[in-house]
């Protein structure tokens, strides 16, 4: 682990932001992220950067923006090396007993000014396990704006996370209480190999019955571009990507894994969802056409559901020949 600079007088402060950060060879882009945190109209935070093994000048740049803040507690650390989910868990796992929010942020974005202020007010006086997440504006890759990110007309909750991902990670603010439910999971959840931190914080956060909370305003320009790990899924492509993964049962893959992290830490679950998660899972291993039955109405029991009309066919479509 490597310290890079600074006690930060914002560090101490009650409403202080804790701005978790993976990187992997962001160089390109890091500067403008940087720049877009000092912007910030809610001036309480500090960094933390987990460096995942980066071939290019990235980490440098971090220490070089820490020595020229001397005011921001700025810390550097070394990641895990097993890719981005694994190194969000690595962040949440390196913060500390005093934090009390946590945002997660992308090394390639650009934060729009309010975007903290937005999360701070929403979460703040909230008793419980909370999540804020946010719509985004999708952004060519030198920043000029194609279109906002979706709306989402369904409520989010846990039988729409156990099967969708609707809480951008790049958005993502979670409270005292998530985040200790988060640090609490995070090895069961590391073990079993989860596909997406964003989506499994989403799970956990919506399965103990915690709040999520959505912002319909946009916080943030999301950048795309060839190197994005994960980009826009509002496209035609992007439905003809999901639907071959649900061919190839690649899908089935990623929710089996995310399954057995949520089944691992079944005593953080409302007794309600624990009872949604066992249907789903009974459903999942109710194989062959002779279980199309019982596939489908343990299903029903579990009343998971997808965002969207199109979506929704698909998922019972997955259901019906065993592909989740």
């Amino acid at each position: 682990m490597t310290l890079a600079q600074g006690a930060g007088a914002a560090a101490g402060h009650s409403d202080t932001v804790a701005i978790l950060m993976g990187l992997h060879d962001g160089a390109a882009h890091l500067r403008e992220q940087l720049d877009s945190l000092l912007a910030q109209s809610h001036p309480h935070w500090q960094l933390i950067v987990s460096d995942d093994r980066s071939r290019d000048d990235g980490p440098a740049m971090v220490r070089r923006f820490a020595a020229e803040r001397p005011d921001r507690a700025v810390r550097l650390i070394d990641g895990p090396a097993r890719g981005f989910a694994q190194n969000f868990l690595h962040l949440i796992l390196a913060t500390g007993p005093q934090t009390r929010l946590v945002a997660l942020c992308d090394q390639d974005d650009v934060w729009l000014p309010q975007k903290l202020a937005r999360a701070v007010a929403a979460l703040g006086g909230l008793r419980g396990p909370a999540l804020y997440c946010a719509r985004t504006m999708i952004c060519a890759p030198d920043l000029t704006p194609i279109r906002p990110s979706p709306v989402w007309p369904r409520a989010f909750g846990f039988a729409n996370a156990l099967v969708q991902n609707v809480a951008a990670g790049n958005t993502i603010v979670l409270n005292r209480e998530a985040l200790d439910l988060a640090r609490r999971l995070a090895p069961a959840a590391a073990a079993a190999g989860i596909v997406a931190h964003d989506w499994w914080l989403y799970q956990i956060v919506s399965g103990a019955g915690g709040r999520v909370i959505r912002d319909d305003e946009p916080v943030l320009l999301y950048r795309q571009h060839p190197a994005n790990v994960m980009g826009r899924n509002d496209t035609a492509g992007a439905a003809a990507a999901r639907l071959g993964k649900i061919v190839s049962g690649e899908f089935a893959d990623w929710i089996g894994r995310h399954v057995a992290a949520l089944s691992a830490g079944r005593d953080g679950l409302s007794p309600e969802n624990a009872a949604r998660l066992a249907s789903f899972a009974a459903a999942r291993a109710a194989r062959g056409p002779a279980a199309v039955p019982r596939r489908i109405a343990q299903m029903r029991r579990a009343g998971i559901y997808r965002q969207t009309a199109t979506g929704q066919a698909g998922l019972w479509l997955a259901a019906l020949f065993g592909r989740l």
